[in-house]
């Protein structure tokens, strides 16, 4: 499919379309990615299928982390939210999939943040109920891993707007904050918007440029535009673009 710029402001773009078919945004251009990318679960996303053959879902994933790495200036940085793992019935190690998958393309791994969002399950789907035969372990805990392109060190200072109390807290690598209302957002599977605050105030300046090529219902722009920075997102749903494009009007 083609491309097109659905929205646009002084310091925000929203591109509807596949990203990896886009070709608006320049290579090595990008500072910052804070993104959750399908998670492979069958959710309805409308005009993507969440419900891939895993070597598929595999090879869509290089995809789309070449395409990150490509569009990532050399100190560019990457926030992936992802689970620790995914499935019914035979379970999958998607985090740890998706982490060597980033390594084979040329990320440097640095850190892996746990976020908690409390979610705990009163479900009985735990396996065999108080038995060693099959028990089903079920974290209420998601990844957030941090990886660069070729470089940690920023090349050019720019402005930190995080406060002191904001640095020694977001920089323990437990974070614990509540998940997003699907029903509040309209999306299946939105993050709440703390998340890409912390990643964005933590780990970019406040001039820099933010990606998020799976943009959904437009939180990482959201917080993006709250915080002053100048950034883009990318989504194949039409009704998603205008779903964040309304969400920014707002601000």
């Amino acid at each position: 499919m083609n491309t097109k710029i659905y929205y646009k402001d002084e310091n925000t773009v929203v591109i509807y379309g596949d990203m990896l078919e886009d070709n608006r945004i320049p290579n090595n251009h990008i500072d910052l990615i804070v993104t959750s990318p399908p998670y492979n679960v069958n959710k309805n996303y409308g005009d993507a299928n969440d419900d891939l053959d895993y070597d598929e879902y595999l090879q869509f994933t290089h995809g789309w982390l070449q395409k990150c790495y490509d569009l990532s200036k050399p100190d560019g940085r990457l926030c992936m939210n992802i689970p620790i793992d995914t499935g019914k019935g035979e379970q999958r190690s998607v985090g740890a999939d998706i982490t060597c998958i980033a390594k084979k393309i040329g990320w440097q791994y640095r850190t892996t943040v746990v976020w908690n969002e409390g979610n705990i399950s009163n479900s009985g789907a735990r396996g065999s109920f108080m038995s060693a035969s099959s028990p089903h372990v079920i974290a209420p805990v998601e990844l957030i891993v941090v990886m660069y392109k070729t470089q940690w060190k920023k090349e050019n200072k720019g402005k930190s707007d995080i406060t002191k109390k904001e640095f020694i807290e977001w920089t323990n690598g437990l974070w614990t904050f509540p998940g997003e209302s699907k029903k509040k957002i309209g999306h299946p599977a939105p993050f709440p918007i703390e998340l890409p605050k912390r990643c964005i105030k933590l780990f970019s300046y406040a001039d820099d440029i933010i990606l998020d090529p799976f943009m959904g219902s437009g939180t990482t722009l959201v917080a993006s535009k709250m915080l002053r920075r100048k950034s883009l997102g990318i989504e194949i749903s039409r009704d998603y673009c205008e779903l964040a494009m309304k969400r920014l009007l707002k601000y």
